[in-house]
């Protein structure tokens, strides 16, 4: 977990907006997602931490407190002092020299923040904070909704030590640092919280001696693959907000999952509010003589559209019906028309279109 400032991490000014936080946010969390990165255990540390720094500034209420804090020196290491010294005043408050932050052990300002951010004075909840993920979804599936399979990265209780973080046979015992609570209360003024303890982890208990697998976490990253239901009409930045489908807790409860949907462009059509356009291409004579063309649309028909003698290229024709649904309406799909014009004329061709101009008193 990161200590990192959080507009550092995104790459964006303290005074970034909404949209700006947004943008950098996809941009990086494509570069950084575990599935473009497979060979790279980096990344998925990396992917982690962004998701935190979204959450932290993409919410306005979250993003004031976050702001406070920041100002009191959350990311200055001078103001950094170890966990044994925060502990000999643990449950005081009163007029100090600086906010301290100190030493969390591996928490990180995700686990910090969602204490100072939750209901003061409360253990830090069980059930896991959101994980969030983006998504990228074909163009087809965006429009008319499908189910596709996403691998989430995850952490889980350790396979070796179920999760306590202490080598199997190893002797358990009160938390010294905590006295067995499993949080330490720390403040400035009238200002304090109750944090997981760093030492524990917010067990209460540890263990004289760390899991060899895990090295004292109690999880280890895994991969879970799940389906997601895509809304038909989804648009790039839709975010959908899936029950008990994200990181699990300490009781083992999963969080929530949020996804923010990004959609990949077709080759066929393009998206005009809840139009679908796209281009057909006939050649000259057909434009001049008229024809009957057939249209493939979203749903996987094919429709006959008739096409007019003397069309122009750039006519739009409209199909209706066939755009993008949302909610009771749908939209229609828009036929463009291209027209093709060789480059080049065999002798014959030539002439024929030659007497067909002095014919009809074209200029040549």
């Amino acid at each position: 977990m990161s200590t990192q400032d959080f507009y550092q991490v995104l790459g964006v000014p303290e005074k970034a907006t909404p949209e700006e936080i947004k943008k950098a946010y996809r941009r990086l969390a494509k570069q950084y997602h575990p599935d473009a990165n497979p060979n790279n255990p980096g990344a998925a540390e990396k992917f982690k931490v962004l998701s935190e720094a979204h959450s932290a500034l993409s919410d306005p209420e979250q993003r004031a407190k976050y702001d406070r804090m920041r100002r009191l020196g959350a990311f200055d290491p001078m103001s950094r002092r170890s966990s044994r010294s925060r502990s000999s005043t643990a449950g005081r408050s009163g007029p100090s020299e600086g906010f301290d932050f100190g030493d969390f052990g591996s928490m990180g300002l995700g686990d910090i923040f969602s204490s100072i951010f939750g209901k003061g004075g409360k253990k830090a909840p069980e059930t896991s904070e959101p994980l969030e993920v983006g998504v990228e979804v074909p163009f087809r599936a965006a429009v008319v909704g499908d189910k596709i399979p996403v691998v989430l990265p995850i952490n889980e209780a350790c396979a070796r030590c179920s999760g306590t973080g202490g080598e199997p046979g190893a002797t358990v015992s009160s938390c010294p640092e905590c006295s067995g609570r499993g949080t330490i209360s720390f403040g400035q003024g009238g200002f304090a919280v109750n944090r997981p303890c760093p030492l524990c982890r917010g067990r209460g208990k540890v263990s004289s001696a760390k899991c060899q697998k895990c090295d004292g976490a109690g999880e280890a990253r895994t991969e879970r693959k799940v389906m997601i239901s895509v809304p038909a009409g989804t648009e790039p930045g839709t975010k959908v907000r899936l029950k008990g489908m994200g990181q699990p807790g300490q009781n083992g409860k999963a969080g929530d999952l949020l996804v923010t949907f990004d959609v990949r462009p077709d080759r066929f059509f393009r998206r005009e509010g809840l139009d679908l356009v796209c281009e057909v291409p006939i050649n000259i004579v057909q434009s001049m003589l008229g024809t009957r063309v057939k249209v493939k649309t979203i749903d996987g028909k094919r429709v006959v559209v008739r096409i007019p003698a003397g069309t122009q290229p750039g006519r739009k024709f409209r199909i209706k019906g066939q755009g993008v649904p949302k909610g009771k309406a749908r939209g229609d799909q828009l036929v463009v028309i291209r027209v093709k014009v060789p480059e080049t004329l065999s002798p014959e061709a030539e002439a024929s279109l030659k007497e067909f101009a002095e014919v009809a008193k074209l200029p040549h």
